[in-house]
């Protein structure tokens, strides 16, 4: 067809519309229109989150004749899941149907699975308060024939006596309205200066008549699954609002890999997924401001935060290079630039700063973490860690620290496993399970109650119970060890089938039946193999960063972002997804990288600190490592293969190590026992 010709599509009941090639999918048109369908899976039709409904019948108000006619018929990857799951009569898999003549879709509000729960809250620290941006009120002598001297130049003169400022470099955008502000104010004017460095040049870069006292900044952590916003007052050091939102990259893919595919795919797609990131950002402000009521041109400075990949395209650059080897940043330093450089709705003049990246695949947020919790500070060895698609593990202390990224992948954020999902009302968030009924007992988002409690099913109606999120992924197979059900080399013991009926053959393997429901949620082999393979890359990026830095144990550790504020300490120690430490040293700290950022905001020696540390800090590359891949296979066992617990186990029963063959039948034909470690 030709372009005009081209099959019109409606998505509702955002009421989005745009005319697509035949042969498009319908997760690609939503995408490209803006419209939210959720892809856990990436376009692998193995999630089922991207489901829509097609309305048939003419829709005479937007001159379309929509039938089933005009999608594709079901292929073989929804058949293939739908022999997994269930899908709803009516209902396709977005990623695989294709568009083949007008449509009107619906996107029916139980696959957005609500909204996701933003976790990104400020930190209740206080910091010492020296920001780059100094307000500066002076009253300037009025004009006078015998002295010609400008008006621009009687203020800089006052600024200098004042408050000691020399040689003020004045924006450009104030220079025509100098003279109007000077008289508005009867002489009397507020100047914003900003100076990071203290060698640096001052810059003025607002200036309002009379007496002006309000100055504000955001710290911003941009996530690549989410976007986290700070408001700080600049004069009394407060945080008066913070909020954050959905990153509107995840249409264009939900993992960074994907994301740059998406750019090196699409000749347009940097500049998109950069507008995208950018409005977000700006609505996000206009939410703090309306929140505190703050006006968006008091804010004068914007400190921001965020992985190499999402550095690059909030800045514009194409992140091309950090999809392969060597994984070359295009500026590694810290970044200092203007928000009308970069389409910022916050005061013209207003100065932005991001923090410097680690390496190629630790970055600006890594080093905000570590500027936050500080273990180039202390005498402890300190191990920082950032649970993500992508981990990013800080080791270290005062004498030398190192960092690394290991690539997890997306299974502690509900990808890779067959009933994952984000943390959003109606996602078990919290397991626990009997050793000796096997019956298990859960919380869910949304709801008050454990499962096993009075008003739970009532609750729970409201929400649903639509699949678990990242932290019960953790806790369920931790359980499923520790009762027994799984095996120290992670094979789910079919022998249990004889003692509950949650022990569920399929085929060769077996699952752990969690919720039996409208929606049935099982633990399968297959996510269990995920979540061993996401672990092991963890651990072993953490025991190749002991190994040179040469120490056994780590004295403190500490989980940085979202994810990791939900991880209970015990069952991540338990899973082996981080060494044997005492369980009291073992804490969340939240948006550790937001509030790296807010420090940054807050006092510029800061700045200078993290650029300095960032510098000293040793970047190794864990796939040029040849130890990596051993350390890989030993932490695949729970809690691993090698490596004792001594630590966990005085304070958890651990079961006796048991090794299973994947395959055997009744579950334990060729079983052999070892004595617990």
């Amino acid at each position: 067809m030709t372009e005009t010709t081209d099959p019109l599509v409606l998505f509702m009941p955002s009421g989005k519309r745009g005319r697509f090639p035949v042969g498009t999918t319908v997760l690609e048109a939503a995408r490209t229109l803006g419209v939210y369908v959720e892809s856990v899976c990436g376009g692998r039709a193995t999630c089922g989150r991207c489901q829509i409904e097609v309305q048939e019948g003419q829709f005479a108000k937007h001159g379309i004749t929509s039938s089933n006619d005009h999608i594709s018929p079901v292929g073989p990857k929804e058949k293939r899941y739908a022999e997994v799951r269930t899908i709803p009569e009516g209902r396709r898999l977005s990623c695989s149907a294709t568009i083949q003549g007008d449509l009107v879709v619906d996107v029916p509000p139980d696959t957005v699975v609500n909204a996701q729960v933003i976790r990104k809250a400020a930190t209740d620290r206080t910091f010492p308060r020296n920001p780059a941006i100094q307000l500066c009120y002076v009253e300037v002598d009025e004009p006078d024939m015998h002295k010609p001297l400008g008006d621009l130049d009687r203020l800089n003169l006052m600024l200098e006596k004042d408050w000691g400022f020399h040689d003020i470099l004045v924006a450009q955008h104030l220079l025509p309205d100098v003279q109007k502000t000077l008289r508005k104010g009867n002489w009397g004017v507020t100047a914003a200066i900003h100076r990071d460095l203290d060698t640096s040049r001052p810059n003025m870069i607002a200036l309002w008549p009379g007496l002006h006292n309000e100055a504000y900044g955001i710290a911003c952590d941009i996530g690549s699954t989410t976007i986290a916003m700070h408001l700080v007052s600049l004069l009394s050091g407060r945080v008066i609002a913070s909020s954050g939102t959905s990153n509107p990259q995840i249409r264009f893919g939900e993992d960074l890999m994907s994301r740059v595919s998406y750019v090196m795919m699409n000749p347009d797609g940097r500049e998109a997924m950069t507008k995208a990131v950018r409005q977000a950002i700006n609505d996000l402000t206009i939410k703090v401001c309306a929140e505190a009521g703050v006006h968006a041109n008091d804010i004068l400075d914007a400190v921001f935060v965020a992985n190499p990949i999402m550095h690059h395209l909030f800045l514009g650059i194409d992140p091309t290079e950090l999809g392969q080897a060597p994984f070359a940043l295009a500026v590694s330093g810290a970044v200092h630039t203007w928000s009308r450089e970069i389409d910022l709705a916050i005061n013209h003049g207003a100065r932005v700063y991001c923090l410097p990246c680690i390496a190629g695949h630790v970055g600006a947020d890594a080093a905000g973490a570590t500027l936050s919790e500080g273990p180039h500070r202390q005498d402890k060895m300190m191990l920082l860690v950032d649970v993500g698609t992508n981990a990013e593990i800080v080791l270290g202390n005062r004498e030398r620290t190192v960092a690394a990224s290991s690539p997890t992948g997306p299974a502690f954020e509900g990808a890779e496993i067959s009933c994952g999902q984000r943390a959003a009302p109606g996602a078990i968030e919290r397991v626990r399970i009997d050793p000796e009924t096997l019956e298990p007992r859960f919380k869910v988002i949304g709801v008050e109650q454990w499962s096993n409690e009075d008003g739970f099913a009532e609750a729970a109606e409201k929400t649903g119970i639509t699949g678990i999120c990242g932290s019960a992924i953790i806790e369920v197979v931790a359980e499923m060890y520790l009762s027994g059900v799984i095996s120290t080399d992670g094979v789910v013991d079919g022998g249990m089938a004889a003692k509950s009926p949650r022990i569920l053959e399929n085929g060769r393997t077996f699952s752990y039946l969690l919720h039996d429901g409208a929606q049935k949620i099982t633990v399968t082999q297959n996510d269990v193999r995920a979540i061993q393979l996401a672990k092991a890359a963890l651990y072993a990026g953490i025991k190749l960063l002991m190994e040179k830095l040469e120490v056994e144990t780590v004295d403190t550790i500490r989980f940085a972002g979202a994810f990791g504020s939900f991880i209970d300490p015990k069952y991540a120690m338990v899973l082996g997804l981080i060494p044997d430490c005492e369980l009291s040293e073992v804490k969340a700290v939240g948006n550790a990288a937001g509030t790296g950022a807010l420090m940054a905001l807050l006092n510029r020696d800061y700045r200078r600190e993290i650029e300095d540390t960032v510098t000293r800090i040793e970047k190794i590359e864990t796939a040029l490592e040849p130890h990596f891949q051993q350390l890989f296979i030993d932490a695949m066992a729970l809690p691993n293969k090698v490596d004792p617990f001594p630590k966990l186990s005085a304070a958890v029963t651990l079961p006796e190590r048991k090794v299973l063959a994947e395959g055997d039948g009744e579950g334990g034909g060729r079983r052999r026992r070892r004595s617990r470690e």
